[in-house]
């Protein structure tokens, strides 16, 4: 959606960048010519996913082993890219962690781990590289990847829905304090994208993606690429005066969920006849 070049000349690093909507997002900014950065921890799966994005785009991507639970390990990451391209212009903090569960299953470890991947890791790469951005008094942007559970809560995923709203929050705090040094901070929050990676985790029977279906008035998953475009002007110059938004992307399912009366759009025609008839006998 952005002209061709649009990120020449710009440093982007992205974490979980190997992978699912992380992979989309790097491939879209290597396309605008973007010097792109993606981490994780899985060294092997960066490189091979690098090395695609490179073909595609001609463009070098550099992989980053890193490890955003470990402040060191995230310094380490920081140090390579400024080493090979020089301070980001854009973040986007994309790693994340999640599973289904009843809440009263779940181990201190296994709710440390979701908070220390998706809130405590958002928080550490972001303090790293904000810190180095206002010595040197180089702007940047800011985008991080939550869900529309952030603002509703939900069930069986509370330490992913408690870790997304603290990013939410993060997220508006900084761009009130750093908006100053010339730093932007925005949030996606999408409803159901299928990723193999997500999906194996939180849908592992296929059943959730059928009955979500039913409450999605555009009738169908996102894309990822769809969520690439957004990101892509979320980050871009176009969008230089928008800061501490939480951007809802998923086809109204937040609203198709929440109105009171919604599940009455099975009623037929017929049905609705007679509701009108009772209703008028009722006003009698």
């Amino acid at each position: 959606m952005l002209p061709d070049g649009s990120f020449k000349g710009k440093t982007a690093f992205v974490t979980g960048g190997g992978t699912g909507l992380g992979k989309e997002m790097s491939t879209m900014l290597s396309k605008l010519g973007a010097n792109v950065v993606i981490s994780s921890r899985r060294k092997d799966v960066l490189e091979k996913a690098a090395a695609e994005i490179t073909e595609k785009t001609g463009n070098k991507v550099l992989a980053v082993a890193g490890d955003v639970k470990d402040p060191y390990s995230i310094e380490k990451a920081v140090d390579t890219c400024i080493s090979e391209f020089g301070l980001p212009n854009i973040v986007i903090n994309n790693a994340a962690g999640n599973f289904i569960s009843p809440s009263e299953r779940l181990s201190a470890n296994a709710w440390r781990t979701i908070i220390d991947i998706v809130l405590n890791g958002t928080a550490l790469v972001t303090l790293d590289i904000g810190k180095r951005l206002i010595k040197a008094q180089q702007g940047a942007a800011f985008l991080s990847i939550t869900t529309i559970y952030s603002e509703s809560g939900s069930g069986f995923v509370t330490p992913s829905a408690a870790a997304k709203a603290g990013v939410e929050c993060l997220t508006k705090s900084l761009a009130s304090e750093w908006g100053r040094y010339g730093m932007r901070f925005n949030c996606i929050a999408p409803g159901p994208i299928y990723t193999e990676g997500a999906f194996s985790r939180l849908d592992p029977t296929g059943e959730f993606m059928e009955k979500v279906m039913d409450y999605i008035p555009a009738g169908r998953l996102g894309e990822k690429e769809e969520l690439a475009n957004l990101a892509m002007y979320l980050v871009s110059d176009y969008a230089n005066w928008i800061t501490g938004e939480i951007i809802r992307f998923d086809g109204g399912e937040f609203y198709s969920r929440a109105g009171e009366f919604n599940d009455l759009k099975v009623v037929t025609n017929e049905q609705w006849d007679m509701l009108e008839a009772l209703i008028r006998k009722t006003k009698k």
